[in-house]
C-alpha cells in the first residue's frame, strides 16, 4: 500500500492511539502540541466540554520578537503558555504530544512549561 503521505499517516495512527488514553478533564485539561515546518502551536483543552482554555503559538505570541531557531521558539511558546495557564487558574495538565516524537521542539516546549510551574 503506497500512499502519498506515509509519514503523516503514521503520525495520525500514533495520535489516535495516544488519544484513546489521554483525555482532558475539568480538573486536569490536556496540553496539545502541534508543530508545522515553520511554527509551533500549543493549547490547553477541556475535552469534556470541547473548549480550548488557553492557547499560545510562535505565530501569534512571538510576533515581532527577534529571530531565533525553532527550538528556542518552542521554549518561548512553552513559557508563554504556562504563564497564561497560571493566569487562568490551571496548574496541572496531561501532556499530549500529538503523535510527534518527544524530542527537539516538543521536548523543549514541555520542559519550558514545566520550568514555569505547569505540572504534568
Amino acid at each position: 500500500m503506497a500512499t502519498k503521505n506515509c509519514k503523516t499517516n503514521r503520525r495520525l495512527k500514533i495520535k489516535n492511539r495516544i488519544r484513546q488514553t489521554v483525555k482532558g478533564t475539568e480538573a486536569r485539561p490536556r496540553l496539545s502540541v502541534f508543530r508545522s515546518n515553520r511554527e509551533i502551536y500549543a493549547q490547553i483543552i477541556n475535552d469534556e466540554k470541547g473548549v480550548t482554555l488557553v492557547a499560545a503559538s510562535s505565530k501569534a505570541d512571538l510576533k515581532g520578537a527577534e529571530k531565533t531557531n525553532k527550538v528556542e521558539q518552542a521554549k518561548s511558546v512553552g513559557k508563554c503558555l504556562a504563564v497564561k495557564a497560571k493566569e487562568a487558574g490551571i496548574s496541572t495538565v496531561v501532556f499530549d504530544r500529538n503523535g510527534y516524537l518527544y524530542h527537539g521542539r516538543v521536548k523543549s516546549l514541555a520542559d519550558a512549561a514545566r520550568e514555569e510551574g505547569l505540572i504534568f
